[in-house]
């Protein structure tokens, strides 16, 4: 049973969450996303296991992939007599951990009168550190101190009948999670192409390239298994490699394949549902925004902290690294250390799309979708050219050859529906197996011939540093458009202050 006071106390807490959101990266997303935020610690978690190189280690990365850890945790339930009253998705329930401390708990989805099973959903909080209490999953770490106890009663409507419901089920086993990386991949067919109104361009060029819907999952089990895919273009044959080649496939193939094409997947609905459900009076988090902010969520991560100053695994966090490695860092463009241009970029269409969002503005919208995508393209451009060059001028190493063909299968099939002779050029050059065969010039003049129909900015791409000789690499310069152009005198100063890029976001806002 729980207290008058409780529950009052519990009503209060619900109205809080209103209150104005904590940061991701210098992002206040308008709905609730802390949740979606966490799935990087499924790919942090997955990437330690991955570089310890053994079978076991694999497997327990695997496991990590399919079932996750860290977001969305649910606890499924028996409950000890039949549902007396219909429970909706979503509706708010307090339960009680082993401790007997309190936790916020949700419907996950829809329960009719004389239901005997239940799943309960663990509200998130606010707190990117302790957003939820519950992770179970796959995760060799987990958390159970927030879990529902093994047995007890979860309470509906705290402010009016405060009806009670018995459940039991066993904490160690019964809790779930329902969003893991590999679901973006094998639901993608029901969410990007099986709809009426689906408005995902770029998930049907890379299946038009792969042949299959699910390529991004079929290309990381390969890698997983030892294997071989089988593609429509691409195919790839993982059994030559080693425990190094294979973690670079899996590790790069689900941030910067599976997740990168959810994030594009996230803002084509919310500007569908804007164009479809806004109007200039009204939008909110119901209609859309909180697609916008789940697209936020998973190109950043919380490792990524607040500010943007963390070290993360999604998106974000390869756009900061490949900055370094082009020259392209800073509010210029023109450094080696800091902020990428591309994130900086970004941070700010993310927040004007957001603004122009809730004011039901969706062709404005629309354009800053448009900007988002082409500038994420850059760091898999960047990350392509880079290995092709190590693959051609360097002596052979695994690890280098796989990070080469995962980033060219990130971009081949947007290269290649503006040019197949383009894509065919990447297949050739940068399939496993070359043994450093890759012609890095014909690489580049591949890409740099599809950069107009990319969308991309030539000199935002840049072209490799050399640290040591504080020089470009033997023809690896930036495009001959961008010659004194920003990329054209590096700097080593870190990143524009916070103050500065404060500034410069209030203007543009």
């Amino acid at each position: 049973m729980f207290s008058k006071s409780t529950i009052l106390a519990f009503a209060a807490s619900l109205l809080a969450a209103n209150a104005s959101r904590e940061q991701i990266a210098n992002y206040e997303p308008y709905s609730e996303v802390t949740d979606h935020n966490a799935l990087d610690l499924d790919q942090e978690e997955m990437e330690v296991q991955l570089a310890i190189g053994n079978d076991e280690a694999f497997f327990n990365a695997q496991q990590i992939y399919i079932d996750g850890g860290h977001s969305k945790s649910v606890a499924q339930v028996r409950l000890t007599a039949p549902l007396q009253v219909n429970v909706l998705k979503g509706t708010e329930m307090l339960g009680n951990t082993p401790s007997g401390n309190q936790v916020k708990l949700l419907a996950y989805d829809d329960n009719v009168a004389g239901s005997q099973y239940m799943k309960i959903q663990y509200m998130p909080s606010e707190s990117q550190k302790n957003y939820v209490l519950c992770r179970v999953g796959a995760s060799l770490d987990p958390m159970t101190k927030g879990c529902l106890a093994n047995t007890g009663v979860v309470i509906i409507d705290p402010e009016g009948d405060a009806i009670e419901i018995g459940y039991e089920y066993d904490l160690t086993k019964d809790n779930v999670n329902k969003r893991t990386i590999q679901r973006f991949s094998t639901g993608a067919k029901k969410r990007m192409y099986d709809c009426d109104d689906c408005p995902q361009n770029y998930f049907k060029q890379f299946y038009d390239y792969y042949g299959e819907f699910d390529y991004g999952n079929q290309i990381v089990m390969a890698a997983f298994d030892g294997g071989a895919t089988n593609l429509r273009n691409f195919n790839s044959d993982f059994s030559m490699y080693k425990y190094d080649g294979r973690e670079q496939i899996i590790k790069k193939g689900t941030a910067f394949m599976i997740v990168w094409m959810y994030i594009v997947y996230n803002l084509e609905d919310a500007v569908a549902d804007c164009e479809s459900k806004c109007t200039l009076q009204t939008c909110n988090d119901d209609i859309g925004a909180h697609s916008w902010d789940m697209a936020v969520a998973f190109y950043t991560g919380m490792l990524e902290g607040d500010n943007g100053q963390g070290s993360g695994k999604f998106p974000y966090a390869l756009a900061d690294k490949r900055c370094g490695n082009f020259n392209t860092c800073g509010e210029n463009g023109n450094r080696v250390s800091g902020t990428s241009k591309v994130n900086l970029e970004i941070n700010r269409n993310f927040k004007s799309g957001l603004a122009k969002f809730l004011q039901g503005d969706c062709e404005a919208v629309k354009g800053h979708k448009d900007v988002i995508i082409n500038l994420m393209k850059i760091p898999l451009i960047q990350g392509t050219l880079r290995y092709a060059w190590k693959t051609d001028n360097e002596a052979y190493s695994e690890k280098a050859e796989a990070e080469g063909a995962i980033f060219a299968m990130s971009i081949a099939p947007m290269v290649a529906t503006c040019n197949a002779a383009a894509g065919q050029v990447l297949e050739d050059n940068l399939q496993v197996g070359q043994n450093g065969s890759a012609n890095f010039k014909e690489v580049k003049a591949a890409l740099e011939s599809v950069y107009d129909c990319l969308g991309v900015d030539p000199c935002m791409v840049g072209g490799l540093w050399d640290q040591a000789s504080q020089s470009y690499l033997m023809d690896a310069e930036p495009p001959k458009e961008c010659k004194g152009g920003p990329s054209a005198a590096p700097s080593n100063t870190a990143s524009v202050g916070v103050a500065t890029l404060a500034a410069a976001l209030a203007f543009v806002l």
